[in-house]
């Protein structure tokens, strides 16, 4: 199965690759490629000439080598000779390739369609649809002199996509496409879900406004949302979604962008804003039991505070780029529960990353990551993770980056007896990443 998958993967990888040197130009579209870098919404970019329906085929693939240790401190609770809390017995290896398939198709002028598919990941055995939308750049079909002037500076989103929440999402890896994320691993809390809304976005003299509204889930769901003991009137509400900001080029080699954004909902059956990520993580397997699968226990080295009802959350987030030298930084509070707990919780997360880009054409950088979540646990434990990752990367060309990472990431007031007591996961990560 594995290698079949692997087999398609690369069949579909190979067909985009021939057909990259007559790629059409596709309006305001985010490069897959190192030109992508620090792209955020990418508003407004360019606006080629419509000429018929154009269908631009690319793909993303990365490979890594994990040699990663992990402890914690084992107990035995109930004194019958057995461990309560194992771990997996890590080894050096290499982790199974992950993959996307990207469709965009610029349908007319100022209208385009995104899909993006995973061919192979770590979750999930089959290629699955990540998601898609249709961006309206203008409204052509309208006639309309007034709608044409108003298009001039907003942009139209609708589909079942990733929702524009803070600015971390823009940096993350995305199953095969590890292109923009300057790390091998994501933040600890990793904020990104895909679900059914429209945004409408306003830019101006770099000012970015946006609204979105989204059904607050990953699966589209007709059925009555089940009732809990703590909750007899549960039900599904719309997810409102907010952002403002700031990004300019405020001098020849200096850009400046700073943003708030915000996410709220009633009530959820199941939101999964924090944990929407089904393609999986990096760091495979830390702090796991003995007889774990990577494809099960597929978000290993993240945090999820188990905010599936009454979400609420903000994130601050800092971008700033001198030349070579480059900051992104975000503060991030959220609160929220299970529909199993009556009171809700509440976590804040901050993450800095500092980074020096090499060479004319910046192709080979150094840099650091701080990240730390401090967060009212289920379990009653008010709960700290620390990390800090350390590496560097080469562009070899505009569609090959190789990432070398150290990582150290520590777990501080998990309950006695679980895995993550006195927990602790380090080592070094390779990647291969290809985009295009």
């Amino acid at each position: 199965m594995k290698m079949a998958k692997l087999f398609l993967s690369a069949l579909a990888l190979l067909l985009a690759v021939s057909l990259m040197a007559q790629q059409p130009k596709i309006g305001n579209l985010r490069p897959y490629d190192q030109e992508g870098l620090n792209g955020f919404e990418y508003l407004k970019q360019n606006d080629p000439v419509f000429e018929g329906i154009k269908v631009r085929v690319g793909g993303a693939f990365a490979q890594q080598f994990q040699a990663l240790d992990h402890s914690n401190t084992l107990v035995d609770l109930d004194g019958d000779g057995e461990l309560d809390n194992p771990l997996y017995a890590l080894k050096p290896g290499f982790n199974l390739a992950t993959a996307n398939l990207n469709l965009d198709v610029q349908l007319a002028d100022g209208v385009r369609l995104n899909l993006i598919t995973y061919l192979s990941s770590r979750h999930h055995p089959e290629a699955w649809v990540k998601g898609g939308y249709i961006q309206f750049d203008k409204l052509p079909f309208l006639n309309s002199e007034l709608f044409d002037a108003l298009m001039e500076k907003v942009t139209i989103r609708v589909g079942h996509m990733e929702v524009n929440y803070g600015d971390a999402h823009f940096r993350r890896t995305d199953n095969g496409n590890a292109m923009y994320n300057p790390f091998v691993g994501n933040y600890i809390v990793d904020a990104f879900n895909t679900e059914i809304g429209g945004e409408v976005y306003y830019t101006n003299n770099g000012v970015i406004g946006m609204v979105g509204l989204t059904g607050g889930e990953i699966n589209g769901n007709i059925g009555e949302a089940a009732s809990s003991e703590v909750d007899d009137k549960a039900k599904r509400s719309p997810s409102v979604i907010g952002k403002l900001g700031y990004d300019s080029q405020i001098a020849d080699n200096v850009r400046l962008r700073l943003t708030g954004s915000a996410y709220y909902t009633a009530s959820s059956a199941t939101n999964h804003l924090f944990d929407g990520d089904r393609g999986g993580s990096r760091y495979y397997l830390v702090m796991s039991s003995p007889g774990a699968k990577t494809g099960d226990d597929f978000r290993t080295g993240r945090y999820n505070p188990g905010f599936s009802d009454k979400v609420t959350a903000f994130q601050g987030a800092a971008f700033l780029k001198a030349g070579g030298l480059e900051f992104f930084g975000f503060y991030e509070n959220a609160s929220g529960r299970s529909r199993t707990e009556a009171d809700t919780r509440n976590m804040s997360h901050i993450a800095a990353d500092l980074l020096y880009r090499i060479g004319k054409e910046e192709n080979f950088y150094l840099g650091g990551r701080y990240n730390t979540v401090k967060a009212d646990d289920a379990s009653g434990e008010e709960v700290t993770i620390n990390r800090y990752q350390l590496g560097g990367g080469w562009f070899v060309t505009d569609n090959v980056l190789f990432k070398l990472e150290y990582v150290n990431q520590q777990y501080k007031d998990f309950p006695v007896g679980s895995n993550f007591q006195d927990g602790e996961f380090n080592g070094f990560m390779i990647e291969a990443v290809v985009g295009f």
